[in-house]
């Protein structure tokens, strides 16, 4: 039988990932980013790719990563979910480096991707969920014609892996296109339109299963963000709710509040089990069916429970969660931006039923 706890490593993991992004990327210091232009967190995205080897996790050592599982990576999602990290790690360390990984080829980008040296996107729309349709660039006399909408993180990428329409995942440098700011409302994962007038592409594999791949494992390892998201809300609302004081009592001392907190707490429990079963089941590296169906119901399960929490949070908080200075904005939008990234959980409860051909009502 699996054992889904976590491991004395994973554990020494998080604390070190933790650590680091309580120095980088403390609540104040996100707010003032998503103010300004630039606002991923490139100091950050160093100190973990570069001075921890993060980015490289899931490539193998013998291809310049640290030949790690999707167990350690979720872990790494977990604390970058409590953060609110504005860093392209789910985004380059795990859809970009599984598509890659996918194609068997191209060994020295796989390395740079590893190494922090270069940040990599999937050329495909942040909503598309594992297995759905997405939209392919024109491939014509040597070079990608086409517009690709809802790319996130693109304005930080050095390098897209773009679909084509002759069935190939092409590369391309992020100086050969163009990349104009959509709005956003999670601004802590920008998206972005990517505009291809005739740029060049290096051929990597076929495109197809490169991007199921890369989905999937997105769709399975955002669990784990959500997750961590969902435990900073509770957490951070059980704190408040003991020191805010009402009729000379805490406020989490009323029976109604105590029901509301308990209900998020299950669900919360239930989302890690979810999560980690996902990671789990991805980290065998077959791709099969169990993987698929414990993807499904972790994402079919995660969006509902990461947005409940952030919206009680931002209510339990009261006046003080309303406004812009309190960072549980920064959850809520995020948790919301989620809901829908890589498919919706209504999306995935189909896949799921399809999966296990259990007819949908």
């Amino acid at each position: 039988m699996t054992d889904l706890l976590y491991s004395e490593e994973e554990e020494a993991l998080r604390a070190a990932v933790r650590d680091l992004l309580s120095d980088h990327c403390d609540a104040p210091g996100v707010i003032a980013r998503t103010e300004s232009d630039t606002p991923h967190d490139l100091a950050a995205w160093k100190a973990l790719a570069d001075g921890m080897g993060l980015a490289g996790l899931l490539v193998p050592e013998d291809r310049g990563g640290q030949g790690a599982t999707h167990r350690e990576a979720a872990v790494v999602l977990e604390e970058l979910g409590r953060a609110v990290a504005p860093v392209p790690y789910l985004t380059s360390a795990v859809v970009a480096t599984e598509a890659l990984l996918a194609c068997d080829a191209e060994g020295g980008l796989l390395a740079e991707l590893a190494s922090g040296r270069r940040i990599g996107a999937l050329a495909v729309a942040l909503n598309v969920a594992p297995g759905g349709a997405y939209k392919v660039v024109r491939y014509e006399g040597g070079a990608l014609h086409g517009e690709l909408t809802a790319i996130a993180d693109a304005a930080v990428a050095d390098v897209l892996l773009a679909p084509a329409d002759d069935g190939g995942l092409y590369a391309v440098d992020a100086d050969a296109v163009t990349v104009t700011p959509q709005a956003s409302l999670d601004l802590t994962r920008p998206v972005a339109t990517v505009t291809l007038d005739g740029a060049p592409g290096r051929l990597l594999g076929d495109a197809e299963p490169a991007v199921r791949r890369a989905l999937r494992a997105g769709a399975g390892l955002l669990a784990s963000e959500q997750l961590g998201l969902a435990e900073w809300t509770l957490t951070e609302t059980v704190r408040y709710l003991k020191e805010r004081k009402q009729f000379n009592r805490p406020v989490g001392g009323f029976q109604a509040i105590k029901h509301r907190l308990a209900q998020l707490w299950l669900e919360v429990v239930n989302l890690r089990a979810a999560a980690r079963n996902a990671a789990d089941a991805l980290s065998t590296g077959e791709y099969d069916e169990e993987a698929a169906v414990a993807v499904a119901v972790a994402q079919a399960y995660a969006a509902p429970v990461a947005v409940h929490a952030a919206e009680e949070a931002l209510q339990l908080h009261a006046g003080i969660g309303m406004t812009w200075e309190h960072p549980v904005h920064l959850y809520l939008k995020r948790a919301k931006a989620d809901s829908i990234a890589y498919g919706t959980a209504g999306a995935h409860r189909e896949a799921l039923a399809e999966t296990i051909d259990l007819p949908a009502p």
